[in-house]
């Protein structure tokens, strides 16, 4: 771990505060744009839900995206439907 922070808190070799086991920050949330494998066919789980969204928006369903795609258009759909969405209270 590197410490070159302001805070010396444990930081990644990016900088960024690592998590739990003295690691801050979340590495859980990674833009599809930089998964490794954003390229392969969709999910199952991915294409079924992406149907689910696509009824209720009444949008076309596209059954061809790659991982990285469904995934962008899971996020338009749930703005657009409200499903899926967290309220911040």
């Amino acid at each position: 771990m590197i410490n070159n922070n302001e805070n010396n808190e444990p930081t990644n070799q990016n900088g960024t505060p690592s998590s739990d086991n003295g690691i801050k920050g979340d590495n859980t949330i990674k833009n599809p744009d930089d998964w490794t494998t954003g390229d392969e066919p969709m999910t199952g789980a991915q294409g079924s839900y992406l149907k689910t969204l696509s009824d209720e928006a009444g949008e076309e369903y596209d059954e061809n995206l790659t991982k990285s795609e469904a995934s962008k258009r899971i996020d338009e759909l749930q703005h657009k439907t409200g499903r899926g969405l967290e309220n911040n209270k």
